[in-house]
């Protein structure tokens, strides 16, 4: 199997009337992190949401290892954790609940895996809550909880991960994104707060309004 790495070439994408993405190129290799920065409305969410292959472009091609995307969607699919703007949570279910049918669609995970993701990102304390009993940044932090057990998986799409956390919150969100580079993985992260990862694999990606 070919070495992880992302590519955008030349995307374009309407909503309505309205161009959102124009001409849009990116290339994303293992242990490098893509920031897109933007102000509201220049389309990062519908950038992400692209690339996961959720939005289909009017033009362009997205390429992982290699090959398009559109080529063995499943398979792309299975090398992506994509976490959007709205943690990917049920409300009736627990924090814990969540993580084991979450995570456990793709592969087995265990009870200690899952209390030890909740214990690290500072969330076992309402493990046994209903999701509809958080606040917004407790919602966030068991997401992060899923993205912990998610290391493996080699393409991390993220759209404004710090959003409802507290400073010690983002300060845990670059580690973990540190982590997962340093074992190879990649990321592409939409943010409008600045994201603290620590490593010279970081780079930029500004969109602009037309």
């Amino acid at each position: 199997m070919s070495e992880p790495h992302l590519q955008a070439q030349n995307l374009h994408l309407w909503r309505g009337d309205r161009h959102v993405l124009r001409g849009v190129c990116l290339s994303v290799a293992a242990g490098e992190c893509l920031l897109v920065t933007g102000s509201n409305g220049t389309g990062k969410t519908s950038l992400l949401r692209t690339l996961s292959g959720l939005m289909y472009p009017e033009e362009g091609r997205i390429a992982w290892r290699g090959r398009s995307i559109r080529d063995d969607l499943h398979a792309y699919h299975s090398d992506l954790a994509y976490i959007g703007h709205e943690p990917p949570l049920k409300s009736d279910l627990t924090a814990r609940e969540n993580l084991h049918y979450w995570i456990g669609i793709r592969w087995a995970v265990s009870p200690a895996e899952i209390d030890n993701a909740l214990e690290r990102v500072g969330a076992h304390e309402w493990s046994d809550r209903p999701v509809r009993t958080l606040s917004a940044g407790q919602k966030r932090r068991v997401a992060l909880a899923g993205l912990t057990l998610m290391m493996s998986v080699p393409l991390w799409l993220l759209d404004e991960p710090t959003t409802n956390l507290d400073k010690e919150g983002q300060q845990l969100v670059g580690t973990l994104i540190e982590e997962h580079l340093e074992q190879g993985g990649l990321a592409v992260a939409a943010i409008h707060h600045e994201l603290s990862v620590r490593t010279t694999a970081v780079r930029r990606l500004e969109l602009a309004r037309e």
